[in-house]
């Protein structure tokens, strides 16, 4: 795979780094995830291919340990606010002058510098101060965060990820590592580069909601069918749209223009009359193979069976039977080849991976005496 023989410390956290773990992990890296001991189970929904090693960073000789490990790999990705790893003595300054091809990628909601850099947060205030919170919802509504996927996966995981892969790049080029200051606020606000940067063209001069990408045009929206399923209709383009009329079998000559705004709330209401006169299903029969731009809004339980993603394998199925998206982009030399054992132990690797990293087993069985570290590989068995 693409990142076979890169070796990855993930520090455990929350959503977004390992999610970025998990797209390295996917696409080939050795990721191991460093746990803390004690610790009844990770909430870390995001282990696929990954191994765990639980240390106590309480002790100065669990502190030393993951010294160790950082200094011999290729990548540390820690989630933590800023100044935590410092204070342990593991912060970037420190492990690139004991490996100065290491790279250190961080990554918070709000980065290592500016006023808030050391403030809690979530996806939404994140997504707040980017400025892209502003603009999504309804018209006459609030402004809405559609889940936690915007700041914390694409501004934050995804982004996280690219800058690790440019950094490897580079790598091959100048031989040094670097460190990546991987902010949520501004990965946000950088997924969101059309919105700014298409202000200028008329896309985006009306309120919240009532813009032709944002629900306010009635020809990029959904609509709830007969049944009480969803279709999506995205017939920006006038030829698109004269196939969502035909679909409609509706007059164009009959309707306002459209591009007429005003008129958006009248047209809105017409098709929702209309869509909700047949099923998905009916409306699914009608529209595909057209260019119509009109799909039908799949639930999770149905996205797997649609023709189209079952004919390219889109999602996947793990040794427990659980159905998650396969890893992309799919790449045609070197493609990911996700692990589909079930989800790991915390502390499940520790042995192994110490010895792999030179450790011999009595020194590995000393520290786990002394409470160094910690093994569950024979619980993970059970």
């Amino acid at each position: 795979m693409a990142l076979t023989g890169v070796r990855v410390i993930e520090l455990a956290g929350l959503a977004p780094a390992p999610f970025c773990g998990m797209i390295l992990a996917d696409f080939g890296a050795k990721v191991i995830r460093v746990d803390r001991t004690k610790v009844a189970m990770a909430l870390d929904t995001q282990a696929r291919g990954k191994r765990s090693v639980a240390i106590n960073l309480k002790t100065s000789e669990g502190v030393a340990l993951l010294r160790k490990l950082c200094v011999q790999s290729d990548v540390v990705l820690e989630p933590y606010r800023k100044g935590v790893m410092e204070k342990l003595g593991l912060g970037p300054q420190e492990l690139l002058k004991e490996n100065p091809r290491l790279i250190y990628a961080r990554l918070t909601g709000y980065g290592q510098s500016g006023c808030y850099a050391a403030a809690a947060g979530h996806d939404i205030n994140y997504l707040a101060t980017s400025g892209l919170l502003s603009r999504l919802g309804r018209s006459g509504e609030k402004p809405y965060a559609p889940l936690n996927l915007v700041a914390d996966f694409a501004g934050g995981g995804l982004t996280c990820a690219l800058g690790i892969v440019l950094a490897l790049l580079e790598r091959t080029k100048s031989g040094k590592g670097q460190v990546i200051d991987a902010s949520m606020v501004e990965g946000a606000a950088y997924v969101g580069s059309f919105v700014w940067k298409s202000q200028s063209i008329g896309m985006w001069d009306r309120s919240r909601g009532e813009n032709m990408l944002d629900s306010g045009a009635p020809f990029y929206d959904t609509y709830q069918t007969s049944d009480g399923k969803y279709m999506a209709v995205g017939a920006i383009e006038p030829q698109f749209y004269r196939q969502l009329l035909k679909g409609l079998e509706l007059d164009a000559g009959e309707l306002p223009p459209q591009m007429s705004f005003n008129d958006w709330p009248q047209l809105r209401r017409i098709f929702t009359e209309r869509f909700a006169s047949k099923t998905q299903a009916a409306w699914s029969k009608i529209f595909d193979g057209t260019d119509a731009c009109v799909t039908p809004v799949l639930s999770f339980e149905q996205v797997s069976s649609h023709p189209h993603n079952q004919e390219r394998g889109s999602f996947i199925k793990d040794s427990r039977g659980e159905e998650s998206p396969r890893p992309a982009p799919v790449l045609s030399l070197t493609p990911a080849k996700p692990c589909l054992s079930s989800d790991l132990a915390i502390g499940e690797h520790t042995t192994e991976v110490l010895e792999e990293y030179g450790f011999t087993s009595a020194e590995v069985d000393q520290m786990l005496a002394a409470g160094i570290v910690e093994s569950n590989a024979v619980k993970a068995k059970l």
